[in-house]
């Protein structure tokens, strides 16, 4: 009898989430942030495998200068034996996910999921993951597709081709993030889920690909994992061969360009919550759609985030509007232009860079 492999959740926690400013600042982050539950984003990402005989110990790939808070957070969720691979410098998703390549076996099953997105459904998505292991084993690299329920634009789009087995199917292509009619097509089609970063592959099927299609970033992060420094848990790849490695994201590097890749549909209540809009839609709200949180005064408020971890806020007789509030800033802005937070950060960057 064949032994059942386990498989490794690799998570990346690479990002800085600045789309959440002033909440998500570099030196932490919206993966390390209780933004839907008590728990913070990673510790939710890491507890969807933790305890099931199915997985192993998560690999986590992380920025160096927060090792010791990802190493705490998840010790308080009973994770204590992660291995954390620390990038030397931020460089996309598709060389962070080859340094856990070729860190790993090459036979091991690969889980490759962000720190930092909501998935409500955890049941779906591990059926989902057996749905997805047939075809993984036979060398297919594998992406999670999420029902498009609705035409969003903020979203890139993956178009199913013909199925390889229960409830799995060939790419056919990946689709840009479309205009509004676009979308609505394609989810008028059927055809279409959102692409939502979710992966699972063997580790020398995607090494195989990464070779195959973006060869400088797969040498820098061989090289950077052949010479690396491991201290306990803790693998520290080699800071001059990682650095010369293009920046890139899986999509763009590999998954586009790459034979044999399939798409399991799933409807798991996913969101990236990529915006104050996002968590607006995500948090339990009053009669009048206010989402608060924090010490707030709302009084007659309609359809407002009001949010702070710092100072009172009290807002009265306004609607649809985004407070956040900390310590050392606030922001208000009209709730449905949150995409346009990245503006002030931009500026912020421009003039006082240090504050962010």
């Amino acid at each position: 009898m064949v032994e059942r492999r386990v498989v490794t959740p690799v998570i990346l926690s690479g990002g800085s989430g600045t789309r959440l400013w002033p909440l998500s600042r570099s030196a932490r982050p919206k993966q390390l942030l209780a933004l839907t539950a008590p728990e913070t984003m990673l510790q939710l990402t890491a507890s969807r495998t933790a305890g099931d005989v199915r997985f192993g110990p998560p690999v986590v790939v992380a920025n160096a200068a927060h090792a010791d808070e990802i190493e705490a957070q998840l010790a308080a969720v009973g994770v204590r034996e992660a291995t954390i691979i620390l990038e030397p410098a931020a460089r996309n998703t598709a060389p962070a996910i080859a340094l856990a390549a070729y860190a790993a076996a090459a036979d091991d099953l690969l889980l490759v999921m962000p720190s930092d997105h909501v998935i409500a459904d955890v049941p779906a998505f591990l059926a989902a993951i057996e749905r997805a292991r047939p075809a993984v084993e036979q060398g297919w690299l594998a992406t999670f597709g999420i029902r498009a329920i609705a035409a969003e634009t903020g979203y890139g789009y993956i178009r199913r081709g013909d199925a390889i087995g229960e409830g799995i199917y060939a790419v056919e292509r990946f689709v840009e993030k479309p205009d509004i009619e676009t979308a609505r097509a394609y989810v008028a089609d059927g055809r279409h889920d959102w692409n939502g970063g979710i992966f699972l592959f063997t580790a020398a099927a995607f090494i195989a690909a990464v070779e195959a299609n973006a060869p400088a970033i797969a040498r820098a992060a061989r090289a950077a994992v052949s010479d690396a420094r491991r201290d306990g848990r803790r693998l520290h790849p080699e800071a001059h061969a990682f650095g010369a490695s293009p920046s890139d994201s899986i999509d763009y590097a590999v998954m586009e360009k790459a034979d044999r890749v399939a798409v399991i549909p799933v409807e798991m209540g996913w969101s990236d919550v990529g915006s104050w809009d996002a968590l607006h839609a995500l948090g339990p709200r009053d009669d009048a759609g206010n989402a608060h949180q924090g010490e707030v005064m709302a009084i007659d408020t309609k359809g407002c985030l009001i949010r702070s971890d710092g100072p009172l806020v009290a807002a009265i007789g306004v609607t649809d509007l985004i407070v956040i509030a900390t310590a050392d800033a606030v922001l208000v802005m009209p709730r449905g232009d949150s995409q346009d937070v990245k503006r002030a950060v931009d500026e912020l960057r421009r003039l006082r860079p240090l504050t962010l």
